[in-house]
């Protein structure tokens, strides 16, 4: 008899702990979710860049770019262009009006002959517009592949541009930091896992020379920006919060 109240009470004991360790799990999971989807807190002047020989799959992304460009804070500025055979197709200049800047998205056409020979002198074009009297912190959200072929496919080149240099150059000077969302294009980097290597890297060098961050998983196939505009909110509200 004592034996089995032993267990019994042993039994219970264990589904307790065990019960409030899953609610603790929990609670620090929904606590962990609220913070990576916390909402912007400062305003910032943004140009959001979109290269527009990207896969067809990033077109299910405009919505959720939408919903982002729409919960920025008051005071935010947003400028809309699309990366496009050579030139900045700009949508929407910059303005305060974030349901305007949202609408004015629209689906890439995925095509190769919308095809750039690379993102970055439509960067350069883009830093043009900010201007030095304005008081919000400046960003880029460039989505692209960024991979430059406008003078080859070398591998020595990768990262080292001098397209993607003068835009580093541009962007400190601007004091624009370029955050990155990675995303294959139509072309090489679909298919070829050394370009997509190759972009990747450029990114990475351009958002970290900025002050700004790249966001990319594996370079095969295509992740959505669900992840990207969840940790691109925790790292603009740790870096830009005010002292």
């Amino acid at each position: 008899m004592y034996w089995r109240k032993s267990v019994t009470l042993a039994t219970a004991l264990l589904i307790a702990v065990s019960t409030i360790s899953v609610t603790f799990a929990r609670s620090n999971a929904e606590e962990t979710k609220g913070q990576r989807t916390a909402p912007i807190m400062e305003p910032l002047n943004i140009a959001v860049l979109i290269q527009d020989d990207l896969v067809s799959q990033v077109a299910n992304e405009i919505g959720v770019t939408r919903k982002f460009i729409r919960s920025l804070p008051k005071g935010s500025r947003v400028m809309v262009g699309y990366i496009t055979s050579g030139s900045l197709q700009v949508r929407q200049p910059f303005t305060t009006d974030l349901d305007k800047a949202a609408k004015s998205l629209r689906i890439p056409t995925a095509s190769l002959g919308s095809s750039p020979f690379n993102p970055y002198v439509e960067v350069l074009e883009a830093l043009r517009n900010f201007r030095g009297e304005w008081n919000n912190e400046n960003a880029i959200l460039l989505i692209s592949d960024g991979l430059d072929v406008s003078r080859g496919f070398d591998s020595t080149a990768a990262g080292h541009t001098l397209d993607l240099d003068r835009a580093i150059t541009e962007a400190n000077k601007r004091r624009v930091a370029v955050f990155s969302f990675y995303a294959p294009s139509v072309g090489l980097t679909s298919h070829n896992r050394l370009a997509a290597s190759y972009g990747q890297s450029s990114l990475n060098r351009i958002s970290d020379s900025t002050g700004g961050k790249a966001y990319f998983q594996g370079t095969t196939g295509f992740v959505t920006f669900d992840s990207y505009f969840a940790r691109l909110r925790e790292t603009m509200n740790r870096q830009y919060a005010r002292r």
